[in-house]
């Protein structure tokens, strides 16, 4: 279980995971030892999976972020494994989720122009056994970044 303290922790190492201990300790009212011990529990505990950069993608070349909807052909677990591992190996595919309704996932991708969304939907996608349709929206602002998550 979480508490109040563990919570705060949480909130402040998603703004900045940067944090000291020390830092960690004077936020949370925690001696750098207690605030330190805490981050490691929940560390251990999988309640913290990792630290990772966030990156411009603008900056580093990704100008078309893109959402793209798949259909399976058939939905037995060999299809899904095999497009499961195609989605592993695609750098351009950022997340996937399998879905209700109509679409079997949805996908997330960042591509540096438009030929490319273009050849990984008609070369890569659409080729693929598994697949029988895509559907692709492409991102033209986004209003709100990534947030953290509430805690």
């Amino acid at each position: 279980m979480l508490d109040d303290t563990d919570s705060r922790l949480l909130s402040a190492l998603q703004q900045n995971a940067h944090l000291t201990a020390q830092q960690l300790g004077e936020l949370l009212n925690l001696s750098p030892s207690q605030a330190g011990r805490r981050r490691q529990r929940l560390e251990t505990e999988g309640y913290i999976q990792g630290y990772a950069a966030r990156l411009d993608p603008q900056r580093i070349g990704l100008a078309v972020q893109g959402f793209v909807q798949v259909q399976l052909a058939t939905h037995g677990p060999q299809q899904s494994r095999e497009f499961a591992r195609l989605v592993q190996s695609r750098p351009e595919i950022t997340s996937a989720w399998t879905m209700t309704g109509e679409a079997d996932y949805l996908l997330r991708v960042y591509c540096s122009d438009l030929p490319a969304l273009n050849r990984l939907l008609h070369e890569v996608l659409l080729p693929h056994p598994s697949v029988a349709r895509v559907q692709s929206q492409i991102v033209m602002d986004q209003l709100k970044r990534d947030a953290p998550l509430p805690t």
